[in-house]
């Protein structure tokens, strides 16, 4: 017999097999500091495991009680639950062994989706206010079997017997818990009657902080009210108990399909788009989060809600949650709920309507641009700033033939008198989702010509001026521009309205890109001015229009001292920059003050020549 042969007749001695050792102090810190945002959980886990051993046991004996009773006071919390109850088997199955779930029980597979929590380690989240848990229990599938304890300490050490029967009569759990140094606040009455009832307000069971009852069936949502406006108020009123302001409106979220049902809040007052909503969540009547921030679409900023599921999947802490691709199809679904709120208000109440978007017309512009149908119900009343006052895109394109838009407030201000009194339609389209919106006008109004306003268009408007009267004008327009030249900046005399106007400082965006590539190209060192130097081609410049209607302008032009006329461009030239609000560069500070100080001692020493 070979070597080989004889190795694989040799008896194989059995391994032994080995159990996991848990560090509870180590676990404990794990769950206070990494999984739980906060101590608060542990009520919310000791609630979920009551209500599982209710659903547990319901599942077998459908009229059996369903009652939680919780009774705090000197530092230590006791819980009572009429549930299914542990044997000592369980026990030691159950609350030595991390992680396992008695919902994983022969015979309750089918209820499995109605459980909430996970008993072992929910129980052992208690470590993070307690410094003993006690655990009383009694099996309502075994009856015979006599009541087990179980007690634990913080140090890891745990032990488990049986008690006489009559220790507790009938089946269910009683947890008990004393409080560890320091977190006695965390079971004084007051604060447990707080956390139950944020925690278990929507409970399907009677649940009672010693005489005060807890849940408060059915839903706001879900009860009978006599009329609408009584419906309105009770909401209202819910509202601002859950989220501190009285909405403007109130939108039922309905998704039975996903097994949804809440209410999203309008707020009353804007909110920047760029502000992360936070929303609540209920489990099976359970609160999940009071800061779910992917709930809705991010367009419906402007809403607040609180809503009950038992779709969603919850995240290992149960504190948020999981974003899988049912969250996503829910988020969808919620969107179209507010959607639809929308176009309803668009088309039986234009009023509420109004009183909305006065306060949340970014909200709904950030829809419409990825939205045509929601473009299109929303034209007639968005509004926009334009040269005709505030009105919305559908009345302006009545309006005007040809509607002019400006990509930034600046450029808006520079041109919106000029443009209004050459007859020339402009919408602001420098407020944020604007100008998109402007944009896409032709796609849901077939035959709108949408254009953007540039310097060229403006001055095309403009009425050119009689050669003869501009030659006469001739040695004025070439000191003005040679004043200006360095600046980067045209002369030109157009004659327009308003007459009170001498000067408008026009420019666009390529002119302020060439304009800011000079101003770098004058602090860089010989090689980047050759290389931004050699980007310049024929770049684009800013033009100060001289209005030849104003009596100012003919004025100056027939002073016949060029340095004196030279002087007064800078004045106008710093006055038309003030008028359309641009900021000022240094340069341009500079000529200001130059231009104030010249015309004062010009003016100071003609008094004196007279």
């Amino acid at each position: 017999m070979d070597s080989q042969t004889s190795q694989s007749q040799t008896p194989q001695v059995p391994q032994q097999p080995h159990t996991f050792q848990v560090d509870l102090r180590g676990l404990v810190d794990l769950l206070s500091h990494h999984l739980y945002s906060s101590p608060k959980v542990y009520l919310r886990e000791l609630l979920q495991n009551a209500v599982d051993a209710i659903t547990a046991r319901r599942a077998e004996q459908p009229d059996a009680p369903a009652r939680v009773r919780l009774h705090a006071g000197n530092g230590t919390l006791r819980v009572e639950d009429s549930g299914v109850g542990l044997t000592e088997a369980d026990v030691h199955n159950l609350l030595a062994t991390i992680g396992r779930s008695s919902k994983r029980a022969e015979g309750l597979q089918e209820v499995r989706s109605d459980f909430l929590g996970q008993f072992g380690i929910g129980l052992l989240a208690c470590f993070v206010v307690a410094e003993r848990i006690r655990v009383v229990s009694r099996s309502a599938r075994t009856p015979d079997a006599p009541p087990v304890e179980w007690t634990a300490s913080d140090d890891g050490s745990y032990r488990v017997r049986t008690l006489p029967q009559d220790a507790r009569p009938e089946p269910g759990t009683t947890v008990h818990l004393v409080a560890r140094a320091g977190a006695g606040e965390w079971l004084a009455p007051e604060r447990v009657l707080q956390l139950a009832r944020d925690f278990g307000s929507l409970l399907p069971y009677d649940v009672r902080v010693g005489d005060e009852a807890v849940t408060d069936l059915p839903a706001p949502w879900d009860r009978p009210y006599p009329s609408p406006a009584t419906r309105r108020v009770a909401l209202a009123r819910h509202c601002h108990e859950l989220f501190g302001f009285t909405p403007l409106d109130s939108i039922e979220l309905n998704v039975p399909l996903a097994g949804i049902r809440g209410m999203a809040y309008v707020l009353p007052a804007a909110v920047s788009p760029a502000q992360r909503a936070t929303h609540r969540v209920h489990l099976k009547g359970m609160l999940l989060t009071e800061r779910a921030e992917q709930l809705l679409p991010d367009w419906a900023f402007f809403v607040r809600c609180v809503l009950d599921t038992d779709s969603l999947r919850p995240t290992a802490s149960r504190e948020s949650l999981y974003e899988d691709e049912t969250l996503a199809a829910v988020r969808e679904a919620l969107g179209e709920r507010i959607r639809s709120w929308l176009t309803g208000l668009a088309a039986g109440d234009p009023e509420r309507l109004a009183a909305f978007l006065s306060v949340h017309h970014l909200g709904v512009k950030s829809l419409a641009r990825h939205d045509k149908d929601m473009l299109r119900t929303m034209l007639p009343w968005l509004p926009f700033e334009t040269t005709d006052g505030r009105l919305s895109l559908e009345e302006f394109a009545q309006r005007h033939a040809v509607v002019h838009f400006t990509r930034t407030v600046e450029e808006y201000r520079q041109v919106a008198a000029i443009a209004s009194a050459q007859g020339v339609g402009v919408v602001n389209g420098g407020y944020t989702y604007d100008s998109d919106l402007v944009e896409a006008l032709p796609s849901v109004r077939p035959g709108t010509v949408v254009a953007e306003l540039d310097a060229d268009t403006v001055t095309a408007h403009m009425d050119l001026v009689d050669p003869a009267e501009e030659l006469a004008l001739s040695g004025f327009l070439a000191a003005a521009r040679e004043r200006l030249d360095p600046l980067g900046c045209d002369v030109v005399l157009r004659a327009f309205r308003p007459l009170s106007v001498p000067a408008l400082h026009l420019d666009d965006r390529d002119a302020r890109h060439e304009q800011a590539r000079a101003e770098a190209e004058q602090g860089a060192d010989d090689l980047w001015a050759g290389i931004l130097g050699s980007l310049r081609g024929n770049a684009p410049r800013a033009r100060l229009v001289l209005n030849h209607l104003n009596p100012l302008i003919r004025r100056i032009g027939s002073l016949g001292d060029p340095e004196l006329m030279g002087t007064a461009t800078e004045s106008l030239y710093g006055q038309a920059l003030l008028m359309a609000q641009r900021p000022l560069r240094p340069a341009d500070s500079a000529l200001l003050n130059r231009a104030f100080i010249g015309l004062l001692e010009w003016a100071t020493n003609g008094e004196e020549g007279r």
